[in-house]
């Protein structure tokens, strides 16, 4: 399996990040709105003192002109709704009008007689620093007639302007915000990784075919699908395993089968000749001797080929290609056969391409592979029948082939003929008896070469073709 990269635009990571930085951004905009309309509603002082300060004194030296009476009390009342910034007046003829929860300080208003007088101001004992103070005059008909003052506000801390701000609404919907970002920005990765979670969880209890869900392109939807990987493997691991278990069970039921056989009828032979109450005449006695034989005989070629077939199984038997001359193979392996197919009254016949009469392999166990099939065709080749050697050159390599006029193979055997002591319908035998295991030797002989095996059957004609690559 292939592990891919993110792209950045699928990655997790990038979407938490980029949530965030847009969260803060909306936040941002809202703390904003927030403090306009706080100010548009006079919850904060204007922002040019000194523009606000020269509008109350031009307002204040108008409405004086029309009325020298005029309450400056009532005036600065209807001027300056609540709440707003402290603000004072202080005329020539001795008026003063404040609209403060604090009154004048007295050194401020002094100092500002000095000034409507046109004289220095004096300082007094006790007097503290005033700081910046707005001061703007008031005209009344081209003369100074007082001067609006504008004392600097008392000191107020960063905490203070944001507690005004953030009153109790708008905590709360700083917190909703809040709390809906968190979830649209964690809750479907939350909500995956439970999945993932789940899926795990179902995994390890036994539930192999769980799997977990795997869309998106991010980093959790590749942790998903490497998760998919690894049960999908570990379930065929867990197929395989249980199969190979089957299987072994079944080869130990078959080995056990197949060595039962002969060494009952070896016992039965010998504990006749060991009874001294039952005389036996010579030829009955050396018959049984022979049977006895004859079994050990085909024990040990049982016990011969299971090894040789583990050693082929597992990669251990050696191999030696070379240049072969495989008319010169068909030829002993006819001869090898010659008397049990005449006993048989069966025809061997061989036939060589001029093209294939050249081949790479090893050519004893080429030789060992075509006996076993040979063997096996004679076993089911009735009387009067033929078995066929033929070799010709394919695209795919060499091809090598034996075929027999026998009633055939059913299709529910073909896909089995291969395996251990299969054994087809048993009366299409000839009476011949193997080890079951012929088969199986020359498929693992073949396949060692780098080959295949391959069987076609039907009434009158069963073939089993190898196929061997040549360089």
């Amino acid at each position: 399996m292939t592990s891919h990269a993110v792209r950045w635009y699928s990655s997790f990571y990038w979407r938490i990040g980029i949530s965030f930085v847009v969260f803060v951004i909306v936040v941002l905009v809202g703390q904003s709105l927030m403090v306009g309309y706080a100010r548009a509603n006079g919850a904060f002082a204007p922002g040019n003192p000194n523009a606000a300060a020269a509008a109350i004194a031009a307002e204040l030296g108008t409405a004086l002109a029309s009325d020298p009476e005029l309450d400056l009390a009532a005036f600065l009342s209807r001027r300056l709704p609540a709440p707003s910034p402290s603000t004072h007046v202080v005329m020539a003829d001795g008026r003063v009008a404040s609209r403060s929860a604090q009154p004048l300080r007295a050194d401020i208003e002094r100092q500002a007689r000095a000034m409507l007088a046109a004289k220095a101001p004096e300082a007094a004992p006790g007097d503290q620093p005033t700081g910046p103070v707005v001061t703007a005059p008031v005209q009344v008909n081209g003369r100074l007639a007082g001067m609006v003052l504008l004392p600097p506000p008392p000191p107020r801390g960063l905490l203070a302007n944001v507690g005004e701000l953030l009153s109790l609404p708008g905590t709360l919907v700083l917190f909703a915000v809040t709390a809906i970002a968190a979830l649209v920005i964690f809750a479907p990765a939350r909500n995956r990784l439970r999945e993932l979670e789940r899926a795990a969880e179902r995994f390890g209890a036994g539930e192999s075919s769980t799997r977990a869900p795997a869309h998106g392109r991010d980093e959790i939807a590749h942790v998903a699908t490497a998760f998919n990987h690894m049960a999908a493997d570990l379930e065929q691991r867990t197929d395989a395993l249980r199969i190979s278990d089957q299987l072994r069970r079944q080869m130990l039921a078959d080995i056990s089968h197949e060595l039962r056989t002969p060494l009952t009828t070896m016992r039965g032979y010998l504990d006749t000749l060991d009874m001294p109450e039952i005389v036996l005449d010579e030829d009955k006695r050396r018959r049984y001797v022979d049977t006895a034989r004859r079994e050990t005989i085909r024990l040990e070629r049982i016990v011969s080929d299971l090894l040789e077939l583990a050693r082929f199984e597992n990669g251990v038997a050696a191999i030696a290609p070379r240049v072969v001359a495989i008319e010169r193979v068909f030829a002993g392996v006819a001869r090898r056969f010659e008397r049990d197919a005449a006993a048989a009254n069966v025809t061997i016949r061989t036939r060589v391409d001029p093209a294939a009469d050249q081949i790479v392999a090893d050519p004893d166990r080429l030789d060992q592979a075509i006996s076993n099939l040979v063997a096996n065709a004679l076993r089911h080749t009735p009387a009067g029948g033929t078995v066929d050697l033929d070799a010709t050159v394919g695209d795919d390599g060499c091809r090598i082939a034996v075929l027999d006029s026998g009633r055939g193979i059913e299709p529910e055997h073909l896909a089995h003929v291969f395996e251990r002591f299969y054994k087809v319908d048993a009366s299409r035998t000839s009476g011949l008896v193997g080890s079951g295991l012929g088969l199986s030797i020359a498929k693992a002989i073949v396949e060692r070469h780098g080959g295949t095996i391959a069987v076609t059957s039907q009434p009158g004609r069963t073939a089993f073709v190898i196929t061997l690559p040549q360089s």
